[in-house]
């Protein structure tokens, strides 16, 4: 509506509404979204304007803007928005809301599903505030132009220009979807999925991964979908929900069934999720995979397969377990020198296992790198192996990482630096088996 339409009516001049007032009015209300403009609720309001009936003007904008929230609930996610505001009956169309959903819920629950954003829900409140005191209660003193400007600027900002949000996606839906071959794993596509998710559908999500992963059942399709998916998912939801699903964990592993927890360490370690299991459970899990490291050293097909085990684990070692899994690491990276008919070397070690311990190293802390020292020092099998000069240059690859990261104190970094100094090598051994030297 322009300026002149605004401040005349039937052709006739109306001298109630200034030229002046007419363009601030023209002006806030032009700035809607174009679908919404022939609104017959904007319409009253613009019928009652030029002859100042604010009273009327605001209790008309007001059910626009209902209005357009409802209808953007609807399209965001009903189903969301009655788990969000609790009603003892369930939303399933328009007409409900009218009868079973009050103002504040609406607003509340079109912020918690996405439909408002934070500054939206608060000046929405107090939009709401306002329509209540002029509009409800006839009494209240007479609102002036500029009190509607603002509840007008301000439903417009946040509500009538605002376009419809993106749906959101049912989640058993989602799943059927991903259980057929037709499910389409882009990282992009599926990321924005999940960042448009409210953080309560987020919880559930997270948790039906868990659970339908944990499962027997499930196609290999489906798992495959899941591997993709949880990681990207895991990015996205907050600590607490992280937890939620350590603790899931911790109760598998209690209630001890090996498939179970061979499945759900899995999921685990793919979402990168050990941090949040506690202790105990670290300890049952990890432990025998450290013994049995321990009575495999020189076995290289059985070293290769536990190392990859204990890798997606190794940054949450028990501190009660840390010095067999470093003394165990350090002999499996080093070897043996020995001779062979079938091959033409001489140092022998699991080349599968090595890359995977280079990486392990880089996770030391100041108590690992200590272990580190003192293996070196005292441990004979190994003082005897890094006698010869591929076994030293080995170990000297593992001094250099722990050098590099510059993780210990400084006495066990000192002696690390000599280990992996190739010019003082005659000191390091001389230092290494003295027999004067004190332990």
């Amino acid at each position: 509506m322009t300026t002149t339409e605004l401040v005349k009516l039937d052709g006739k001049e109306l001298l109630l509404l200034s030229p002046e007032e007419g363009a601030l009015l023209s002006k806030e209300i032009s700035n809607v979204r174009e679908e919404i403009r022939d609104c017959s609720y904007i319409s009253e309001a613009l019928r009652v304007l030029p002859v100042k009936g604010y009273r009327s003007a605001i209790g008309a904008y007001w059910n626009a803007v209902v209005d357009d929230l409802r209808q953007k609930i609807l399209h965001r996610s009903i189903d969301l928005f009655n788990k969000e505001i609790g009603s003892k009956k369930k939303i399933e169309k328009y007409e409900d809301f009218q009868d079973h959903v009050t103002e504040y819920d609406l607003i509340e629950g079109a912020y918690k599903i996405g439909v408002l954003s934070w500054e939206g829900r608060k000046l929405m409140h107090q939009a709401r505030e306002t329509r209540n005191m002029f509009y409800g209660h006839p009494k209240t003193q007479e609102p002036n132009l500029f009190k509607v400007l603002n509840l007008i600027s301000d439903c417009n900002s946040h509500v009538l220009s605002e376009d419809f949000p993106p749906s959101i996606i049912d989640i058993a839906t989602y799943l059927s979807q991903m259980e057929s071959d037709s499910y389409d794993r882009n990282e992009i596509a599926v990321e924005q999925a999940f960042s448009d998710l409210p953080s309560i559908y987020k919880t559930e999500l997270s948790n039906r991964f868990f659970t339908t992963y944990v499962g027997e059942s499930i196609s290999s399709e489906l798992r495959a979908n899941i591997e993709f998916c949880s990681p990207i998912l895991w990015g996205s939801i907050i600590k607490d929900d992280k937890k939620q699903i350590g603790k899931r964990f911790d109760k598998l592993v209690v209630e001890g069934n090996k498939g179970n927890i061979k499945r759900g360490l899995r999921y685990i370690s793919l979402v990168g999720g050990m941090m949040y299991v506690n202790l105990a459970s670290r300890k049952i899990i990890i432990d025998p995979l450290i013994k049995t490291l321990e009575i495999s050293i020189d076995d290289w097909d059985a070293e290769a397969k536990i190392i990859k085990q204990i890798y997606p684990l190794s940054k949450f070692i028990p501190e009660t377990s840390q010095e067999m899994y470093v003394e165990s690491i350090t002999k499996v990276f080093v070897g043996y020198k020995g001779s062979s008919t079938r091959f033409s070397r001489t140092d022998f070690y699991s080349d599968s296992a090595a890359p995977y311990i280079r990486n392990m190293f880089d996770h030391f802390d100041t108590k690992a790198t200590e272990i580190f020292v003192n293996t070196v020092k005292k441990d004979e099998q190994l003082k005897r192996r890094i006698k010869g000069s591929g076994q030293l240059k080995r170990l000297r690859i593992l001094g250099n990482i722990i050098v590099e990261n510059n993780i210990g104190s400084t006495e066990d970094l000192e002696f690390v630096e000599l280990l992996c100094d190739d010019e003082r090598e005659t000191e390091f051994y001389d230092w290494l088996f003295s027999k004067k030297r004190k332990s």
